[in-house]
């Protein structure tokens, strides 16, 4: 056995001893502490902007992409907004030993289910520091003990974030090993942290495609994905089109680098003549446009797409759009090019809406709204694990209750069975 293996094992020892402790805290005790995790973020966003400048100085001089560095990046406002996450969960109910389902068999006993804690967690992620917050705070209040894997490029911010949460622990008089940050590792080294079967309850990756790849072709405990955003936004024949334009520059300029960010525009043939001109306002603002023909031909500005700009996670400014036939053309374009991660659609048709709903296989889908809402602090989940695009255990953004299983329990008088 390697000393690596022997120093991943020892972690995963004392974060499931540490989990025996968190599940079975009262939620008092869990909210506390992460209420002095948000207080230790602001007292210390000073320190912890400085570690993070290290990172992003190192990132930019490796030629990190822009769309990383703004992953990579804090500052006062981001660290605030962190704490702010982690107050939001505090406000939350706590699922852990919530009953459903109690009935009452014929033989007088009394069978439901209880939602309990599930485990240990790994989470193996890149370039995203506040997930180091989020994914403690949601571990502990889930009850769940984790071992936080970030990537190299965020090293030193995640280090920090790591002290601050086990000295919070420590306050509190838990134990400190219910959060671990595990120093980076590289390819070879991932894969022993993903063979730990036994040890790690469940693994969810975050991060690119390369790294979801690596994760569930190694992985030999159970994994979740959180893979790649290609995000549509479909204007039907009778959008609004001021509503569909504000959609589209929302949810491609607002932060073009994060996974629910909008990548292609599908619009309905009818309203095309009205609506791709318009498209310049945004091209003004930084927008590329990679058209099929006919929107080449309504937007001097577009170039023309190359076949693999359908389905491409673009990560900048980039938008593919593509002038289709009807609702029906767009429903298979989507069905074809989507990656279960979010889709949206603009109409004014009652009918097309719910059929929208009903037939788009995504983990959220959204009428007249946003794409950038597939977030768990805004569908009211207070901070998200990251969005599965898996549909067994999760499906969509993780929050409190996808951190958690439930096991089957019974009340009994003395039944015996026959």
């Amino acid at each position: 056995m390697s000393d690596l293996t022997k120093e991943l094992e020892g972690r995963c020892h004392r974060a499931r001893a540490a989990a025996r402790v968190l599940a079975a805290l009262d939620r008092r005790r869990k909210d506390a502490v992460l209420a002095a995790i948000a207080a230790r973020l602001e007292a210390e966003t000073e320190a912890l902007c400085r570690a993070n400048a290290e990172d992003l100085e190192r990132a930019r001089a490796a030629g990190l992409e822009p769309a990383m560095l703004d992953r990579l990046a804090l500052d006062p406002g981001r660290v605030a907004a962190i704490a702010a996450g982690a107050r939001e969960i505090v406000a939350l109910e706590d699922p852990v030993g919530e009953v459903t389902s109690l009935r009452r068999r014929p033989n007088g006993m009394q069978v439901g289910r209880m939602r309990i804690p599930l485990g240990v967690i790994a989470m193996i992620y890149e370039a995203r520091p506040n997930v180091t917050i989020d994914a403690a705070a949601l571990c502990l209040k889930s009850g769940n003990a984790v071992l936080l894997r970030g990537g190299k490029e965020a090293a030193r911010s995640n280090a920090a974030l790591g002290d601050l949460v086990r000295a919070a622990l420590a306050a509190e008089g838990l134990p400190e090993d219910a959060v671990q940050v595990v120093p980076p590792l590289g390819r070879e080294e991932t894969k022993v942290l993903l063979g730990l079967a036994g040890l790690i309850d469940l693994c969810i990756p975050r991060g690119g495609e390369g790294l979801i790849r690596l994760v569930t072709e190694h992985a030999r405990v159970p994994v979740v994905q959180h893979y790649k955003g290609v995000c549509h936004l479909f204007v039907d024949e009778d959008a609004d089109l001021d509503m569909a334009l504000a959609q589209v520059e929302n949810g491609k300029l607002s932060r073009p680098g994060v996974c629910n960010a909008l990548e292609c525009l599908l619009v309905h043939e009818r309203v095309a003549a009205a609506f791709v001109p318009r498209l310049a306002e945004l091209v003004g603002r930084g927008l590329e446009v990679r058209g099929d023909e006919a929107t080449v031909a309504l937007l001097p500005a577009a170039r023309p797409a190359a076949p693999d700009d359908w389905g491409q996670e673009f990560l900048a400014r980039i938008l593919a759009v593509r002038v289709v036939a009807g609702f029906d053309a767009a429903l298979d374009h989507i069905a074809r090019y989507g990656s279960l991660h979010t889709e949206a659609i603009c109409t004014q048709s009652y009918a097309r809406a719910q059929r929208f709903l009903r037939e788009v296989d995504a983990s959220c889908v959204l009428v007249n709204a946003s794409t950038r809402f597939n977030d768990g602090g805004m569908l009211g989940l207070g901070a998200e694990m990251g969005i599965s695009t898996s549909k067994l255990h999760a499906f969509g953004p993780m929050g409190l209750e996808s951190l958690t299983t439930l096991k089957w329990i019974v009340q009994g008088d003395g039944q015996v069975r026959g």
